[in-house]
């Protein structure tokens, strides 16, 4: 797929909640297959990440973006993309330099770009992830816990990580609606977080009751369904533009 230009980049938007936050977008990696038609990651992604070929996937999503941000109209609405980084890429010693590399080569600021790591990606190996994390952040990037709530960190370990923003899994999310104890993880969560000096994303929202109900909890950013699945780049493009 790599060779053959098969792969294909998408973005899901996020919408800022409270006033200040700039656009930004999670990018997505899909499989353009001849025979099998469009791939879902989840198809694909763990059979990477078992052989270790996720780290030139996530190399092939984080070029592709660069080329994004180097664009104009990327700059002129000061976009910021997420990039999924995997357990494999954290624990990678040459990761920092291979993304540097990128960078430079595109002129495109690593402030521009939001990397989430998984809270069970960074206890896999708590000691090489630190200093990985606290590598990545002293390049300039934004640095983000995925998943946060699933995994089995310690908010004494999580305290010392280089962060600056949590995400909220969106199983949490999606039943915060009709289910008591997923309502009070979010609101935790983000009172948490907020007082850490931390900004939340929630992900999921599929519904216009559940994006209303994570503005009034002071959510900062949030992304799902409701909003906008994930899109092809020239999509999300327009999708944007009619946001202004």
């Amino acid at each position: 797929a790599v060779e053959h230009g098969e792969l294909r980049l998408y973005l899901q938007p996020k919408v800022a909640l409270q006033a200040g936050v700039g656009a930004a977008a999670e990018a997505l990696l899909r499989w353009q297959h001849p025979q099998r038609g469009l791939v879902p990651p989840m198809e694909f992604i763990p059979f990477a990440e078992q052989t270790g070929f996720v780290r030139q996937l996530t190399l092939w999503v984080f070029e592709q973006v660069a080329v994004l941000l180097a664009q104009s109209g990327a700059r002129d609405i000061a976009l910021r993309v997420s990039v999924n980084l995997s357990t494999r890429d954290l624990l990678d010693p040459d990761l920092s330099l291979r993304l540097g590399a990128i960078l430079e080569r595109y002129a495109v600021r690593a402030e521009s770009i939001c990397l989430e790591i998984t809270e069970s990606a960074i206890m896999d190996d708590p000691q090489r992830a630190e200093a990985m994390l606290n590598r990545l952040a002293q390049q300039g990037f934004r640095l983000s816990i995925d998943d946060f709530g699933t995994g089995y960190s310690s908010l004494a370990y999580l305290r010392r990580l280089p962060v600056q923003e949590l995400k909220i899994d969106k199983s949490f999310v999606m039943g915060m609606q009709t289910a008591e104890g997923d309502a009070l993880i979010v609101r935790s969560t983000i009172d948490l977080a907020h007082n850490l000096g931390l900004s939340v994303v929630a992900e999921g929202v599929e519904s216009a009751d559940i994006l209303e109900h994570l503005r009034s909890l002071q959510c900062d950013e949030a992304q799902g369904y409701h909003i906008s699945r994930p899109l092809p780049l020239d999509d999300y493009l327009a999708w944007q533009a009619r946001q202004v």
